[in-house]
């Protein structure tokens, strides 16, 4: 099998696993095997990472003629775990990656391969008599840095789904309030909105169908008068009200800030949650509440 083709493998292996790592509790090994970052079982394989060009060395699966390495890319805290050190986290957000370019900070490592003709790999002999495209020696670690692995085309990751989920169009849920018109003092204005508090929307990352499912997770109602009410509930209208607040005499302005959270799939698989929240805000509402007064009249007049 060349080494080629055993590339091309293990990219094709590379997603399945997306679901099970993802999943796990302990922030540590998450870190280090969520395949997004190219680790373990599902670790990234490259034929070649370009020179540092612009600041930024490049990952792909198309090497130089008679190239004699191979690479593989783990995340800082996987490369610490296999040199039996404390887990590193990474930095990916340092990191510069545009809407269809998906850049990581990563360790790259480098391993000798066999290549017809060569009899010695920087001072290392050839095995002899084994195909070439096999590899031999130890792996060689670079210090962590940003790689751009673009050209690897993994599934992805949640964090990259997640730059995505905030710049979704989401609802702007807007602010009801009852009783309609003014209000009275003593008497309690009902808040609640009634909007759309799911949405789903699918999008094309890098060739892969990502389906998002964004959920309403928590409302916070600026009541104008200089109070917030935080509910995870979106309220109703009377009688079935569950938000309500008290106001003194004057005009005000209520809005409303929603928080949404989500679950994706990547081509249907199974549902993995955004790892992160965004918020939108709702059209204002304005109105006045007054005091009513008593005033004796004479019915007989």
């Amino acid at each position: 099998m060349s080494r080629r083709l055993v590339l091309v493998i293990a990219a094709a292996a590379f997603f399945p696993s997306v679901v099970a790592l993802s999943a796990r509790a302990d922030d540590c090994r998450r870190l280090c095997e969520e395949p997004s970052v190219g680790v373990g079982e599902g670790s990234l394989t490259a034929a070649y990472v370009a020179a540092d060009v612009g600041g930024l060395r490049i990952a792909s699966n198309a090497a130089p003629e008679a190239h004699p390495y191979t690479y593989r890319l783990l995340s800082p805290c996987a490369a610490a775990e296999a040199a039996g050190e404390p887990c590193q986290d990474s930095d990916d957000r340092a990191c510069p990656s545009g809407p269809e370019q998906l850049v990581r900070e990563l360790v790259v490592q480098q391993r000798r391969v066999v290549v017809p003709g060569l009899t010695e790999i920087d001072g290392l002999p050839v095995p002899a008599g084994v195909p070439a495209g096999t590899q031999f020696g130890d792996w060689l670690a670079f210090p962590r840095e940003c790689i751009d692995i673009t050209a690897l085309n993994p599934a992805p990751s949640p964090d990259e789904v997640f730059r995505y989920f905030e710049r979704l169009p989401l609802p702007q849920l807007p602010t009801r309030q009852q009783p309609p018109g003014n209000g009275l003092v003593g008497l309690p204005v009902i808040f609640f909105t009634d909007g759309p508090t799911t949405q789903t929307y699918s999008l094309d990352i890098r060739g892969f169908t990502v389906d998002i499912v964004a959920t309403a997770q928590g409302f916070t109602w600026h009541t104008g008068d200089g109070a917030h009410l935080t509910t995870i509930d979106r309220g109703a209208p009377y009688p079935a009200h569950t938000i309500t607040h008290d106001y003194a005499s004057g005009t005000y302005t209520a809005s409303l800030t929603t928080t949404w959270g989500g679950t994706f799939t990547v081509d249907g698989s199974a549902a993995v949650d955004v790892p992160g929240s965004t918020t939108t805000d709702g059209p204002p509402v304005t109105f006045t509440v007054v005091e009513a007064r008593a005033v004796l009249t004479n019915p007989y007049d």
